[in-house]
């Protein structure tokens, strides 16, 4: 087997479709038809990826996602939606989900997904083991990150995103190079997920911060990427 995946969805033909196509591709997979039956084999054992839909019948698609992200900390959660609004993919992304696809499913953009999210497993990063940006630190080794002391806690795709900047302060990177270094070099589709996860970063590094401390931001270089860079305690 190439992975365990575990789907979570009421829809009878379409968890039919997807469990036979992933079934052919050799995944092992496990199908929940409700968000407490999904949380319950979350529970019961390790899974590599979940596909979740949001629109279930019992619970709430993004309270499942964060339990879902509570209980499985290191797989993959890819969000299964009808929702095409920018903010319910927001939501989701910020409880928990590496990644999202609308509903219909194209089954070969979905394959596509699924391989580059478990080949990137892990840290992809490369170089230095240990990074230092001003009272930043990056532990690639013991996959930790710390602010002048204080540890951040971060999901796998935010330390591997925060990794990849730190490998090149004051470089700017433009999106399509983050997605294909941190994500996967085929990568196809939206990047709001990049966004996402730059978003909860700042928002990250900020809470941790002591004043006075030279704690570097992820600045937006517009129409182009982003750059991590190092900004003195008075903001100059």
């Amino acid at each position: 087997m190439v992975g365990r995946v575990l789907l979570v969805e009421d829809d009878a033909s379409i968890g039919e479709a997807l469990v036979s196509s992933l079934r052919s591709h050799a995944y092992e997979v496990a199908w929940e038809r409700t968000g407490a039956g999904g949380l319950a084999r979350a529970a019961a054992g390790a899974v590599d990826l979940v596909l979740l839909d949001l629109g279930l019948p019992d619970l709430d698609g993004v309270e499942v996602c964060r339990q879902l992200r509570a209980a499985q900390p290191g797989c993959v959660l890819v969000m299964l939606t009808a929702r095409s609004a920018e903010m319910d993919v927001v939501v989701g992304l910020e409880a928990g989900a590496d990644d999202y696809l609308v509903k219909p499913v194209r089954l070969a953009e979905l394959h596509a997904r699924i391989r580059a999210h478990l080949r990137r497993g892990g840290s992809g990063t490369t170089g230095p083991v240990v990074r230092a940006v001003g009272d930043l630190v990056v532990d690639v080794a013991r996959h930790r990150v710390t602010v002048a002391g204080g540890e951040v806690h971060l999901r796998p795709k935010e330390f591997d995103l925060l990794a990849r900047l730190a490998a090149q302060p004051e470089v700017a990177h433009s999106r399509e190079q983050l997605m294909a270094d941190v994500w996967d070099e085929n990568w196809f589709g939206s990047t709001k997920t990049l966004d996402v996860h730059v978003a909860a970063l700042r928002r990250k590094l900020q809470e941790v911060a002591p004043p006075g401390r030279r704690v570097p931001q992820i600045v937006t270089v517009r129409g182009h990427g982003y750059r991590l860079e190092l900004v003195a305690p008075d903001g100059r």
